[in-house]
Formats: structure tokens, C-alpha cells, sequence
């Protein structure tokens, strides 16, 4: 290896052209900008889906329907989770903390228990709602709900 024979890595540099430095850079004059119009001007900045002054697409569309903003979103999580649960761990008692310890829930997540499987063990379970079916097939087997 010798000094004649060095060079930059590929990629690595990039030979960006000067532009705006005079009719001999081959970049003067409009500096490739063009004549005239807003991009041609300095300070120029175009707005997230700006069309150029037609109507933007986000405006022409229909909107339709109703957003409620104070829903509460829910995790879903079924009694036949819960049995599951009850039958490798062990456990008896379901809190939204047991869930997050298994990976079932996020610590952050509302939880409402649903009616879909079967339910043998007494299970006691906390959460924030339960379906009427759930809170039935619950109490039915003898378990306690309680509500967040």
C-alpha cells in the first residue's frame, strides 16, 4: 500500500455540486432552480399536501360518520384465557398486574373480560368490565368479580 493508492471508501464521500457560485461552476445564475414561481425563492417551504392551489384531496372527499372522542377502548380477554392461566400457573386470583406479568397486557391497557371458552376453576378477577355472560359464567362456578 503506498499513498498514491489510498482512496475513500465506496459511499463514503459524496461530491455534492456547488450551486449559485457564478456562470463557471456550471450551478450559477438560477442556481438550477428555474425563473420564476414560489420554489425559486428563498424561504420557501410547501405545505403537507399542498396541490398547487387545486382543491387538496384531503378537502374533496366526503367525510362522513360519527367519532365519539370519549370512548373507552377495552383489551379483550376471554374466561378460556383465564382457565388456561389457572391451569399451568396455578393462579386463582387474576388482577390486570397478573396479566401484564404474563405477557397477556400492557400496563396501560383497560380490560374487560369476555364470555368465549369453557370456566371449571373458582376464579377470583379484577378488572375494569366484564360482560354480563362472563360476570354469570363467573359466579356460576362460584368466583368473585371486582370491578376497577
Amino acid at each position: 500500500m503506498k499513498l498514491h493508492t489510498l482512496k475513500p471508501a465506496p459511499k463514503s464521500s459524496k461530491t455534492k455540486k456547488r450551486l449559485g457560485r457564478g456562470q463557471g461552476s456550471g450551478g450559477g445564475g438560477t442556481a438550477t432552480r428555474g425563473h420564476n414561481g414560489a420554489k425559486s425563492r428563498s424561504g420557501y417551504s410547501q405545505k403537507t399536501g399542498f396541490e398547487g392551489g387545486q382543491m387538496p384531496l384531503q378537502r374533496r372527499i366526503p367525510k362522513f360518520g360519527f367519532k365519539n372522542v370519549n370512548r373507552k377502548e377495552y383489551l379483550p380477554i376471554n374466561v378460556d384465557l383465564l382457565q388456561d392461566l389457572s391451569n399451568t400457573h396455578n393462579i386463582d386470583t387474576f388482577t390486570p398486574e397478573v396479566l401484564v406479568a404474563h405477557g397477556f397486557a400492557k400496563s396501560k391497557d383497560s380490560i374487560k373480560i369476555l364470555c368465549k371458552g369453557e370456566l371449571t376453576a373458582k376464579i377470583n378477577v379484577t378488572a375494569h368490565a366484564f360482560s354480563a355472560s362472563a360476570k354469570e359464567k363467573i359466579e356460576a362456578i362460584g368466583g368473585t368479580i371486582t370491578l376497577l
